[in-house]
């Protein structure tokens, strides 16, 4: 990589840690679009994952005490019942047209739990395991489990230092879940690596400084802007 694209590099990673560590999300909503275009498809959503592992697992050290580790049990694990369904959908539906569906489903489950809040969900096992096997799917055929967390988080009532703590896990286990489904890892120059992991670490202790400084319903509004931008990016993706 040039000296200017190991600099973009190292900006947007950071930009992408920080955000991860105010918000509990939002890597790789930042990152992927510029690995992609610079490594390409394949290659850029290997280093996306691995790298989205490395910052959730940072986090996760930082944030652990905070951890709620029974809500996550009902949630997690159905995401891999979500991964498991999204690839048998693949291999019967064009990408695309899916990747547009699930992100305007999203952008109508955003609207319906910003506004109309007075119906919040009880946090059930129902309603836990099918938002969490949500975020699977969503992230094996759209490449984007995020969106699906935070309407979750929305929709419940999560408040953001629990839920920006425990989902850390939850991105981390999707991470190493993607890529052991994909049996690859990034054939990244040692440079671009050494950048993006200063990067990593530095956008995070940025991010540790700043995060007392907001409320926390201000951080999960953050968390809405967001997940709308999750969906959009990812509608705008397949219609390219």
């Amino acid at each position: 990589m040039t000296l200017t694209a190991l600099t973009l590099l190292a900006v947007i990673v950071g930009v992408g840690a920080g955000l991860q560590r105010l918000t509990g999300m939002g890597f790789a909503l930042v990152v992927a679009p510029f690995l992609v275009l610079t490594l390409g498809a394949f290659e850029g959503v290997l280093v996306t994952n691995l790298c989205g592992l490395v910052s959730s697992s940072v986090n996760l050290w930082l944030l652990r005490r905070d951890v709620q580790w029974r809500r996550l049990l009902r949630f997690t694990p159905f995401s891999l019942v979500g991964i498991g369904i999204g690839a048998l959908v693949l291999l019967v539906l064009p990408a695309d047209p899916l990747a547009v569906l699930v992100g305007l489903s999203v952008l109508v489950a955003i609207a319906v739990t910003v506004f109309f809040r007075s119906g919040r969900l009880e946090d059930s096992m129902t309603v836990s395991s099918a938002f969490g096997t949500a975020s699977g799917f969503m992230n094996v055929t759209a490449g984007v489990g995020g969106p699906a967390v935070a309407v979750y988080a929305i929709a419940t009532g999560w408040e953001h230092r629990g839920f920006a703590a425990s989902i850390q896990a939850h991105f981390a286990v999707i991470c190493i879940v993607s890529l052991a489904a994909k049996w690859a890892l990034p054939s990244f120059g040692i440079g671009g690596w050494i950048v993006t992991i200063a990067a990593i670490l530095g956008g995070t202790v940025v991010g540790q400084r700043l995060a007392g400084r907001f409320s926390g319903p201000t951080m999960m509004r953050v968390v809405v802007v967001l997940a709308v931008a999750g969906a959009l990016v990812t509608i705008v993706r397949a219609l390219a």
